[in-house]
């Protein structure tokens, strides 16, 4: 689905942001870019829509070179929701705003209406119809900016830092549609540090540093890799911290999940009792 051939990228200001990046997502993965701020992960992601083009390399989403294509005929297939909604966000209203990429790809009336209620209650925004955007608290505004690019169902969603401003019912919600989207074989990719969400759906990793990805791999490689952690400044998981202390009890210690996690402490407590 998603093809990055020896792609470097440099800003007008000098700052060279991607340094020779060579990368494949299938069709239907679960992709989650992690590192540090300025470890080059929204300027990556950012590339796959065309929002960037590369200054060197290729990019292709679905076969089609992201140089020979318009933002706009890549944005049919490729849903972007950035980090600050106030970014993507204009309409008057939130019907409005959900409505308008939906109207402007060319969908029937009845279809609009039928995806806007469907994507206002999926992310709990039904209240919200009527309500200006600006009006909404941030978390609200960034809930309105995912249904407004869900509405649409594209094949290759992206979300950066999608949990800031979430509580752990919204951040649960989210995580379970996801799963959906793998289920029907969606590419979703997120860029965030938010190393807890990363681990209860356990994706492939790509782990970013001064441009390059030092990384690839399943979250539960690589968020139980101390030496890997270290170098990337990022906190294990709690879970992961936990059942590092219980391996010295017999348990196994790269688990990051905390449902499995819990069917296994389930498991050993029904053993204990017989």
């Amino acid at each position: 689905m998603i093809e990055v051939q020896d792609v470097y990228f440099t800003y007008p200001s000098g700052v060279e942001a991607l340094k020779g990046i060579q990368l494949t997502i299938q069709n239907g993965e679960f992709v989650a870019v992690m590192g540090q701020n300025g470890a080059g992960k929204t300027t990556l992601v950012k590339h796959f829509n065309g929002l960037l083009k590369p200054s060197k390399g290729k990019v292709l989403i679905d076969g089609v070179e992201t140089t020979k294509v318009s933002v706009a005929s890549l944005a049919r297939n490729v849903g972007f929701v950035f980090q600050n909604p106030d970014h993507q966000l204009f309409s008057e209203t939130v019907e409005d705003e959900i409505a308008f990429a939906l109207k402007n790809f060319g969908f029937k009336d009845t279809i609009v209406k039928r995806r806007i209620t469907w994507a206002l209650n999926l992310l709990g925004l039904a209240q919200y119809r009527k309500t200006s955007p600006f009006m909404l608290s941030g978390g609200e505004r960034k809930r309105v900016a995912l249904a407004s690019v869900l509405a649409w169902n594209p094949k290759i969603l992206i979300l950066d830092e999608p949990t800031i401003g979430q509580d752990y019912q919204q951040k649960e919600k989210l995580r379970q549609f996801i799963l959906q989207m793998k289920a029907q074989r969606k590419t979703v990719i997120i860029v965030t540090h938010d190393v807890e969400f990363v681990a209860e759906c356990n994706p492939r990793v790509l782990l970013m540093r001064e441009g390059k990805v030092t990384i690839d791999g399943e979250a539960r490689k690589v968020l139980t890799n101390p030496e890997v952690l270290t170098q990337a400044s990022i906190v294990p998981p709690q879970i992961a911290q936990i059942f590092l202390q219980l391996s010295d009890f017999g348990l196994p210690k790269n688990i990051i999940d905390v449902y499995e996690a819990h069917q296994i402490l389930l498991k050993t407590l029904e053993k204990k009792a017989k």
